[in-house]
Protein backbone atom coordinates (compact mmCIF):
# COMPACT_ATOMS: atom_id res chain seq x y z
CA UNK A 1 0.00 0.00 0.00
CA UNK A 2 2.23 3.45 -1.35
CA UNK A 3 1.26 6.46 0.51
CA UNK A 4 -1.36 8.57 -1.28
CA UNK A 5 -0.57 11.46 -3.08
CA UNK A 6 -4.09 12.77 -3.88
CA UNK A 7 -7.30 12.59 -1.72
CA UNK A 8 -10.27 12.50 -3.19
CA UNK A 9 -13.63 13.37 -0.38
CA UNK A 10 -16.91 13.24 -2.30
CA UNK A 11 -19.08 15.14 0.22
CA UNK A 12 -18.12 18.29 1.52
CA UNK A 13 -20.74 17.55 4.74
CA UNK A 14 -19.62 17.03 8.48
CA UNK A 15 -18.31 13.61 7.58
CA UNK A 16 -16.37 15.31 4.76
CA UNK A 17 -15.23 17.85 6.71
CA UNK A 18 -13.90 15.88 9.76
CA UNK A 19 -12.08 13.16 7.66
CA UNK A 20 -10.25 15.53 5.84
CA UNK A 21 -8.93 17.83 8.98
CA UNK A 22 -7.93 14.15 10.16
CA UNK A 23 -6.32 13.14 7.26
CA UNK A 24 -4.09 16.16 7.83
CA UNK A 25 -3.86 15.17 11.47
CA UNK A 26 -2.90 12.01 10.37
CA UNK A 27 -0.26 13.62 8.31
CA UNK A 28 -1.41 13.49 4.58
CA UNK A 29 0.30 16.35 3.16
CA UNK A 30 -0.53 15.31 -0.92
CA UNK A 31 -3.16 16.95 -2.87
CA UNK A 32 -6.64 16.85 -1.04
CA UNK A 33 -10.10 17.75 -3.18
CA UNK A 34 -13.34 18.15 -1.17
CA UNK A 35 -16.36 18.25 -3.63
CA UNK A 36 -20.09 18.90 -2.79
CA UNK A 37 -23.14 19.13 -4.66
CA UNK A 38 -23.99 22.17 -2.92
CA UNK A 39 -22.96 25.44 -3.19
CA UNK A 40 -22.21 26.06 0.69
CA UNK A 41 -19.68 25.11 2.72
CA UNK A 42 -19.89 22.23 4.92
CA UNK A 43 -22.68 23.54 7.89
CA UNK A 44 -24.37 21.80 10.83
CA UNK A 45 -27.81 20.40 10.26
CA UNK A 46 -29.51 19.69 13.71
CA UNK A 47 -29.68 23.07 13.99
CA UNK A 48 -32.59 23.31 10.97
CA UNK A 49 -35.42 21.60 12.38
CA UNK A 50 -34.65 23.30 15.50
CA UNK A 51 -33.50 27.16 15.99
CA UNK A 52 -33.30 27.73 12.66
CA UNK A 53 -36.99 27.21 12.26
CA UNK A 54 -38.08 28.62 14.85
CA UNK A 55 -36.00 32.01 13.93
CA UNK A 56 -33.76 31.70 16.14
CA UNK A 57 -30.48 31.02 14.24
CA UNK A 58 -29.77 32.11 10.52
CA UNK A 59 -28.87 29.42 8.53
CA UNK A 60 -25.40 31.34 7.33
CA UNK A 61 -25.06 31.19 10.94
CA UNK A 62 -24.82 27.45 10.99
CA UNK A 63 -21.37 26.50 9.63
CA UNK A 64 -19.29 23.96 10.72
CA UNK A 65 -16.65 25.42 12.50
CA UNK A 66 -12.79 24.60 11.56
CA UNK A 67 -10.55 23.06 13.13
CA UNK A 68 -7.37 23.72 11.11
CA UNK A 69 -6.68 24.75 8.29
CA UNK A 70 -7.24 21.70 5.45
CA UNK A 71 -5.44 23.52 2.52
CA UNK A 72 -7.81 21.56 0.38
CA UNK A 73 -9.14 22.59 -3.12
CA UNK A 74 -12.82 23.36 -3.31
CA UNK A 75 -15.37 21.96 -5.58
CA UNK A 76 -18.25 23.42 -3.96
CA UNK A 77 -22.04 23.29 -6.10
CA UNK A 78 -20.86 19.92 -8.12
CA UNK A 79 -22.42 16.91 -8.27
CA UNK A 80 -20.18 13.69 -8.38
CA UNK A 81 -22.08 11.84 -11.81
CA UNK A 82 -19.99 8.86 -12.00
CA UNK A 83 -17.29 6.58 -10.41
CA UNK A 84 -14.48 5.04 -12.26
CA UNK A 85 -12.78 2.55 -9.89
CA UNK A 86 -10.06 1.08 -12.44
CA UNK A 87 -8.93 4.17 -12.98
CA UNK A 88 -9.40 5.76 -9.94
CA UNK A 89 -11.43 8.42 -11.38
CA UNK A 90 -14.51 10.65 -10.39
CA UNK A 91 -16.91 12.28 -13.09
CA UNK A 92 -18.48 15.68 -12.63
CA UNK A 93 -21.55 16.86 -13.89
CA UNK A 94 -20.13 19.95 -15.37
CA UNK A 95 -17.48 17.25 -17.16
CA UNK A 96 -14.59 17.53 -15.47
CA UNK A 97 -12.76 14.13 -14.25
CA UNK A 98 -10.83 14.00 -10.62
CA UNK A 99 -8.30 11.69 -10.15
CA UNK A 100 -7.78 9.92 -6.83
CA UNK A 101 -5.51 7.94 -5.02
CA UNK A 102 -7.31 7.11 -2.13
CA UNK A 103 -11.46 8.16 -2.11
CA UNK A 104 -13.65 8.61 0.77
CA UNK A 105 -17.62 8.56 -0.05
CA UNK A 106 -19.37 10.97 2.45
CA UNK A 107 -22.10 12.06 0.52
CA UNK A 108 -25.05 11.56 3.08
CA UNK A 109 -28.30 11.53 2.52
CA UNK A 110 -31.54 13.36 1.22
CA UNK A 111 -35.01 13.74 2.31
CA UNK A 112 -37.50 10.92 0.55
CA UNK A 113 -39.30 13.22 -1.47
CA UNK A 114 -43.28 13.42 -1.48
CA UNK A 115 -44.19 11.09 -4.68
CA UNK A 116 -45.83 13.19 -7.34
CA UNK A 117 -49.08 12.28 -8.64
CA UNK A 118 -50.45 13.75 -11.78
CA UNK A 119 -50.55 17.18 -12.07
CA UNK A 120 -47.18 17.46 -9.83
CA UNK A 121 -47.22 18.51 -6.33
CA UNK A 122 -48.37 21.82 -5.41
CA UNK A 123 -46.74 24.83 -4.27
CA UNK A 124 -46.18 25.05 -0.66
CA UNK A 125 -45.10 21.23 0.21
CA UNK A 126 -41.64 20.63 1.43
CA UNK A 127 -39.08 18.87 2.65
CA UNK A 128 -36.57 19.70 4.94
CA UNK A 129 -33.11 17.93 4.77
CA UNK A 130 -30.36 21.24 3.59
CA UNK A 131 -29.65 24.59 4.25
CA UNK A 132 -31.47 25.96 1.37
CA UNK A 133 -34.88 23.71 2.31
CA UNK A 134 -34.71 24.95 5.92
CA UNK A 135 -34.67 28.86 4.38
CA UNK A 136 -37.46 27.56 2.14
CA UNK A 137 -39.54 26.29 4.91
CA UNK A 138 -38.49 28.80 7.41
CA UNK A 139 -40.18 31.53 4.77
CA UNK A 140 -43.04 29.85 4.47
CA UNK A 141 -43.79 29.66 8.27
CA UNK A 142 -43.07 33.31 8.75
CA UNK A 143 -45.72 33.89 6.63
CA UNK A 144 -48.14 32.79 9.20
CA UNK A 145 -49.75 30.21 7.33
CA UNK A 146 -53.28 28.89 9.17
CA UNK A 147 -52.40 24.94 9.36
CA UNK A 148 -49.22 23.25 8.67
CA UNK A 149 -49.17 19.88 7.99
CA UNK A 150 -46.31 17.50 8.58
CA UNK A 151 -46.35 14.05 7.03
CA UNK A 152 -44.64 11.72 9.32
CA UNK A 153 -44.01 11.90 13.39
CA UNK A 154 -40.22 10.48 13.18
CA UNK A 155 -38.07 12.56 14.76
CA UNK A 156 -37.51 15.21 11.97
CA UNK A 157 -41.40 15.69 12.04
CA UNK A 158 -41.96 15.79 15.78
CA UNK A 159 -39.05 18.56 15.82
CA UNK A 160 -40.89 20.53 12.85
CA UNK A 161 -44.13 20.40 14.50
CA UNK A 162 -42.60 21.86 17.70
CA UNK A 163 -41.01 24.64 16.26
CA UNK A 164 -44.44 25.48 14.17
CA UNK A 165 -45.76 25.38 18.30
CA UNK A 166 -43.21 27.98 19.15
CA UNK A 167 -43.96 30.29 16.16
CA UNK A 168 -48.01 29.81 17.40
CA UNK A 169 -48.90 28.36 14.32
CA UNK A 170 -51.72 25.41 13.77
CA UNK A 171 -50.13 21.87 13.34
CA UNK A 172 -51.55 18.70 12.01
CA UNK A 173 -49.28 15.74 12.25
CA UNK A 174 -49.95 12.16 10.19
CA UNK A 175 -48.71 9.03 11.83
CA UNK A 176 -48.87 5.89 9.60
CA UNK A 177 -48.51 3.48 12.88
CA UNK A 178 -50.16 3.86 16.41
CA UNK A 179 -47.65 5.79 17.71
CA UNK A 180 -45.10 8.80 16.84
CA UNK A 181 -41.63 7.57 16.90
CA UNK A 182 -42.97 3.74 16.37
CA UNK A 183 -40.27 3.04 14.48
CA UNK A 184 -36.98 4.34 16.18
CA UNK A 185 -38.58 3.57 20.02
CA UNK A 186 -41.50 1.27 19.55
CA UNK A 187 -44.99 1.77 20.63
CA UNK A 188 -44.56 1.79 24.08
CA UNK A 189 -42.08 4.99 24.59
CA UNK A 190 -44.39 6.21 21.28
CA UNK A 191 -47.46 6.53 23.32
CA UNK A 192 -45.73 9.16 26.13
CA UNK A 193 -44.47 10.83 22.94
CA UNK A 194 -47.97 11.07 21.44
CA UNK A 195 -49.12 12.69 25.03
CA UNK A 196 -46.30 15.42 24.50
CA UNK A 197 -47.94 16.32 20.86
CA UNK A 198 -51.22 16.57 22.46
CA UNK A 199 -49.98 18.47 24.98
CA UNK A 200 -48.41 20.81 22.93
CA UNK A 201 -51.93 21.27 21.00
CA UNK A 202 -50.95 19.48 18.14
CA UNK A 203 -53.97 17.75 15.98
CA UNK A 204 -52.23 14.47 15.90
CA UNK A 205 -53.83 11.84 13.32
CA UNK A 206 -52.17 8.00 14.31
CA UNK A 207 -52.93 5.13 11.84
CA UNK A 208 -53.61 7.54 8.83
CA UNK A 209 -51.78 8.70 5.94
CA UNK A 210 -52.24 11.06 3.06
CA UNK A 211 -54.22 10.35 0.09
CA UNK A 212 -53.51 13.25 -2.23
CA UNK A 213 -52.31 17.13 -1.36
CA UNK A 214 -54.59 19.59 -3.72
CA UNK A 215 -54.11 22.58 -4.92
CA UNK A 216 -56.33 25.60 -6.07
CA UNK A 217 -56.18 27.12 -9.47
CA UNK A 218 -52.51 28.76 -9.38
CA UNK A 219 -51.26 25.49 -8.08
CA UNK A 220 -50.99 26.55 -4.52
CA UNK A 221 -51.43 23.94 -1.68
CA UNK A 222 -54.52 24.52 0.25
CA UNK A 223 -55.83 21.28 1.45
CA UNK A 224 -54.95 17.28 2.62
CA UNK A 225 -56.75 14.33 1.97
CA UNK A 226 -56.41 11.65 4.12
CA UNK A 227 -56.94 7.82 4.34
CA UNK A 228 -59.90 7.78 6.66
CA UNK A 229 -61.66 10.33 4.11
CA UNK A 230 -61.62 13.69 5.96
CA UNK A 231 -60.06 16.48 4.17
CA UNK A 232 -57.54 19.19 6.29
CA UNK A 233 -57.03 22.48 4.83
CA UNK A 234 -53.36 23.04 4.53
CA UNK A 235 -51.36 25.89 3.49
CA UNK A 236 -47.84 24.43 3.76
CA UNK A 237 -46.92 20.73 3.95
CA UNK A 238 -43.56 19.01 5.47
CA UNK A 239 -42.95 15.46 4.25
CA UNK A 240 -41.06 14.07 6.93
CA UNK A 241 -41.18 10.74 5.64
CA UNK A 242 -37.13 9.25 5.90
CA UNK A 243 -33.96 9.70 3.96
CA UNK A 244 -32.98 8.24 0.93
CA UNK A 245 -28.92 7.56 0.71
CA UNK A 246 -27.22 9.47 -2.07
CA UNK A 247 -25.79 6.88 -4.26
CA UNK A 248 -27.08 7.30 -7.46
CA UNK A 249 -23.85 8.08 -8.77
CA UNK A 250 -22.37 5.30 -8.08
CA UNK A 251 -24.62 3.41 -10.78
CA UNK A 252 -22.70 1.01 -12.51
CA UNK A 253 -19.39 1.58 -10.43
CA UNK A 254 -19.43 -1.94 -9.09
CA UNK A 255 -19.96 -0.33 -5.17
CA UNK A 256 -22.06 -2.41 -3.51
CA UNK A 257 -24.30 0.39 -2.92
CA UNK A 258 -28.26 1.17 -3.53
CA UNK A 259 -30.34 3.83 -1.72
CA UNK A 260 -30.22 1.93 1.57
CA UNK A 261 -26.59 3.08 1.45
CA UNK A 262 -22.75 1.90 0.70
CA UNK A 263 -21.68 -1.16 2.01
CA UNK A 264 -18.32 -1.18 3.64
CA UNK A 265 -16.47 -3.37 6.13
CA UNK A 266 -15.89 -2.47 9.63
CA UNK A 267 -12.69 -0.77 9.11
CA UNK A 268 -14.66 1.43 6.39
CA UNK A 269 -13.66 0.13 2.90
CA UNK A 270 -16.66 0.26 0.30
CA UNK A 271 -17.00 -3.36 -1.11
CA UNK A 272 -17.55 -4.51 -4.61
CA UNK A 273 -20.86 -5.95 -5.76
CA UNK A 274 -19.19 -9.64 -5.28
CA UNK A 275 -17.54 -8.68 -1.46
CA UNK A 276 -14.56 -7.49 -2.06
CA UNK A 277 -13.02 -4.85 0.06
CA UNK A 278 -11.50 -1.54 -2.19
CA UNK A 279 -8.35 -1.14 -0.42
CA UNK A 280 -8.61 2.67 -1.97
CA UNK A 281 -12.14 3.56 -1.56
CA UNK A 282 -13.55 4.14 2.14
CA UNK A 283 -17.02 5.23 3.56
CA UNK A 284 -18.43 7.67 6.44
CA UNK A 285 -20.84 9.32 7.20
CA UNK A 286 -25.19 8.54 6.97
CA UNK A 287 -24.37 7.01 3.60
CA UNK A 288 -22.57 4.29 5.29
CA UNK A 289 -24.30 0.40 5.87
CA UNK A 290 -21.34 -1.27 8.05
CA UNK A 291 -21.13 -4.19 10.62
CA UNK A 292 -21.04 -3.58 14.38
CA UNK A 293 -19.81 -6.60 16.98
CA UNK A 294 -22.70 -5.89 18.41
CA UNK A 295 -24.93 -6.70 15.65
CA UNK A 296 -24.01 -9.47 13.92
CA UNK A 297 -25.44 -10.69 10.46
CA UNK A 298 -27.17 -6.97 10.74
CA UNK A 299 -25.48 -3.68 8.55
CA UNK A 300 -26.25 -0.51 10.14
CA UNK A 301 -26.67 2.61 8.41
CA UNK A 302 -26.90 5.32 11.33
CA UNK A 303 -28.08 8.83 10.64
CA UNK A 304 -26.38 10.29 13.72
CA UNK A 305 -23.84 13.37 13.85
CA UNK A 306 -21.78 11.09 16.47
CA UNK A 307 -21.40 8.45 14.21
CA UNK A 308 -20.52 10.83 11.10
CA UNK A 309 -17.71 12.17 13.12
CA UNK A 310 -16.66 8.73 14.55
CA UNK A 311 -16.70 7.26 11.37
CA UNK A 312 -14.87 10.06 9.42
CA UNK A 313 -11.63 9.92 11.37
CA UNK A 314 -11.46 6.15 11.56
CA UNK A 315 -11.45 6.17 7.50
CA UNK A 316 -9.01 8.94 7.57
CA UNK A 317 -6.99 6.55 9.90
CA UNK A 318 -7.18 3.69 7.63
CA UNK A 319 -6.81 5.84 4.49
CA UNK A 320 -3.37 7.03 5.76
CA UNK A 321 -2.49 3.67 7.57
CA UNK A 322 -1.22 0.15 6.51
CA UNK A 323 -3.96 -2.42 6.68
CA UNK A 324 -1.92 -4.10 9.64
CA UNK A 325 -2.47 -0.74 11.39
CA UNK A 326 -6.47 0.22 10.23
CA UNK A 327 -8.64 0.17 13.23
CA UNK A 328 -12.32 -1.12 13.64
CA UNK A 329 -15.55 0.98 13.36
CA UNK A 330 -17.77 0.01 16.55
CA UNK A 331 -18.40 3.19 18.20
CA UNK A 332 -21.82 2.65 20.29
CA UNK A 333 -24.97 4.26 18.33
CA UNK A 334 -25.70 7.60 20.04
CA UNK A 335 -28.57 10.24 18.98
CA UNK A 336 -30.82 13.05 20.65
CA UNK A 337 -33.50 14.90 20.08
CA UNK A 338 -35.42 18.17 21.30
CA UNK A 339 -39.37 18.66 20.86
CA UNK A 340 -42.16 20.28 22.61
CA UNK A 341 -39.89 21.38 25.56
CA UNK A 342 -38.61 17.65 26.08
CA UNK A 343 -34.95 16.26 25.74
CA UNK A 344 -34.63 12.79 24.78
CA UNK A 345 -31.20 11.20 24.42
CA UNK A 346 -30.33 7.02 23.05
CA UNK A 347 -27.73 4.90 23.60
CA UNK A 348 -27.40 1.61 21.55
CA UNK A 349 -30.30 0.15 18.81
CA UNK A 350 -33.83 0.21 20.08
CA UNK A 351 -34.95 -1.09 17.08
CA UNK A 352 -33.37 -4.39 17.16
CA UNK A 353 -35.13 -5.19 20.55
CA UNK A 354 -38.62 -7.10 21.39
CA UNK A 355 -38.75 -5.45 24.87
CA UNK A 356 -39.06 -2.41 27.00
CA UNK A 357 -38.96 -1.80 30.42
CA UNK A 358 -38.87 2.13 32.37
CA UNK A 359 -36.56 1.77 34.97
CA UNK A 360 -36.37 5.27 36.56
CA UNK A 361 -39.54 7.63 36.52
CA UNK A 362 -42.25 6.99 35.16
CA UNK A 363 -43.99 7.15 31.40
CA UNK A 364 -46.59 9.36 32.35
CA UNK A 365 -44.12 11.59 33.38
CA UNK A 366 -41.78 14.01 31.34
CA UNK A 367 -38.86 12.14 32.96
CA UNK A 368 -37.92 8.59 32.65
CA UNK A 369 -35.81 6.08 31.56
CA UNK A 370 -36.43 2.91 29.18
CA UNK A 371 -34.10 -0.06 28.55
CA UNK A 372 -34.72 -2.47 25.62
CA UNK A 373 -33.55 -6.05 25.41
CA UNK A 374 -33.29 -8.14 22.53
CA UNK A 375 -33.53 -12.10 23.54
CA UNK A 376 -32.57 -11.64 27.40
CA UNK A 377 -29.56 -9.01 26.46
CA UNK A 378 -29.71 -4.89 27.20
CA UNK A 379 -29.16 -3.47 23.66
CA UNK A 380 -30.64 0.43 24.20
CA UNK A 381 -31.97 3.03 26.26
CA UNK A 382 -33.72 6.14 26.14
CA UNK A 383 -33.60 8.98 28.54
CA UNK A 384 -36.08 11.42 28.64
CA UNK A 385 -34.91 14.77 30.33
CA UNK A 386 -32.63 12.57 32.60
CA UNK A 387 -29.32 12.85 30.15
CA UNK A 388 -26.61 12.48 32.66
CA UNK A 389 -27.18 8.80 33.75
CA UNK A 390 -26.90 7.34 30.49
CA UNK A 391 -23.23 6.47 30.30
CA UNK A 392 -23.80 3.94 32.88
CA UNK A 393 -26.00 2.08 30.72
CA UNK A 394 -23.55 2.39 27.74
CA UNK A 395 -20.81 0.60 29.63
CA UNK A 396 -23.78 -1.80 30.17
CA UNK A 397 -24.58 -2.51 26.22
CA UNK A 398 -21.18 -2.43 25.48
CA UNK A 399 -20.34 -5.44 27.93
CA UNK A 400 -23.27 -7.18 26.74
CA UNK A 401 -25.10 -7.05 30.12
CA UNK A 402 -28.76 -9.27 30.92
CA UNK A 403 -31.98 -7.59 29.97
CA UNK A 404 -33.92 -6.74 32.12
CA UNK A 405 -30.88 -4.82 33.79
CA UNK A 406 -30.50 -4.68 37.64
CA UNK A 407 -29.90 -1.03 38.28
CA UNK A 408 -31.77 -0.34 41.74
CA UNK A 409 -32.34 2.88 41.08
CA UNK A 410 -33.84 5.24 43.98
CA UNK A 411 -36.54 6.67 41.47
CA UNK A 412 -37.43 2.81 39.34
CA UNK A 413 -40.12 1.33 40.40
CA UNK A 414 -40.19 -1.77 43.16
CA UNK A 415 -40.12 -4.25 40.03
CA UNK A 416 -39.36 -4.13 37.01
CA UNK A 417 -41.52 -5.25 34.34
CA UNK A 418 -40.65 -5.66 30.73
CA UNK A 419 -43.40 -5.40 27.97
CA UNK A 420 -43.20 -6.08 24.60
CA UNK A 421 -41.81 -2.69 22.86
CA UNK A 422 -44.47 -2.89 20.16
CA UNK A 423 -42.20 -2.02 17.10
CA UNK A 424 -44.36 -2.06 13.89
CA UNK A 425 -43.86 -5.11 11.96
CA UNK A 426 -43.25 -3.72 8.50
CA UNK A 427 -40.08 -1.58 10.04
CA UNK A 428 -38.98 -4.35 13.20
CA UNK A 429 -35.17 -5.77 12.71
CA UNK A 430 -34.83 -9.01 10.84
CA UNK A 431 -34.92 -12.00 12.76
CA UNK A 432 -31.14 -13.02 12.78
CA UNK A 433 -32.31 -16.55 11.28
CA UNK A 434 -33.00 -14.95 8.46
CA UNK A 435 -29.99 -12.96 8.04
CA UNK A 436 -27.42 -13.90 5.81
CA UNK A 437 -24.27 -13.65 8.33
CA UNK A 438 -20.94 -12.74 6.29
CA UNK A 439 -19.09 -15.48 5.75
CA UNK A 440 -15.77 -15.87 7.30
CA UNK A 441 -13.30 -14.75 5.17
CA UNK A 442 -9.46 -17.18 4.46
CA UNK A 443 -6.76 -14.65 4.82
CA UNK A 444 -6.43 -12.70 1.50
CA UNK A 445 -9.73 -13.99 1.04
CA UNK A 446 -12.54 -11.23 -0.17
CA UNK A 447 -15.73 -12.27 2.56
CA UNK A 448 -19.09 -12.83 1.34
CA UNK A 449 -21.18 -9.48 1.07
CA UNK A 450 -23.77 -9.42 3.36
CA UNK A 451 -27.59 -9.01 1.85
CA UNK A 452 -29.56 -8.22 5.23
CA UNK A 453 -31.24 -5.00 5.32
CA UNK A 454 -29.76 -2.11 7.36
CA UNK A 455 -31.17 -1.38 10.84
CA UNK A 456 -31.84 2.52 10.19
CA UNK A 457 -31.05 4.32 13.79
CA UNK A 458 -31.93 7.41 15.02
CA UNK A 459 -31.37 10.80 14.24
CA UNK A 460 -28.90 14.04 14.79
Amino acid sequence: MNAPERIVVVGASLAGLRAAEALRDEGFTGELTLIGDEPHPPYDRPPLSKAVLSGWLPTDHTLLPRVRDIAARWLLGTPATGLDLRERRVMLADGRQVDYDRLLIATGTRARPWPERQGGTPHGVHTLRTRDDADRLRAALAAGPERVLVVGAGFTGGEVASSCRDLGLDVTVTQRSKTPLASALGGVVGAAAARWYRDAGVDLRLHTTVHALEGDAHGRLRRAVLSDGTVVPAEVAVVAAGALANTEWLAGSGLAADARGVVCDEVCRALTDDGTPMPDVFVAGDVARWPHPLHPGQLLRLDHWDNAVAQARTAAHNMTHEPGDHRSHQPLPAFWSNQFQVNLKCVGLPAVADQVVVTQGALDQRRFVAAYGRRGRLVAAVAVDSPRVLDGYAALIEARAPFPPALNATDGPDRLRPVDAQFPRSTAAPQPAAVPQPAASAPGQPPTPPTSPSVLAGHQ
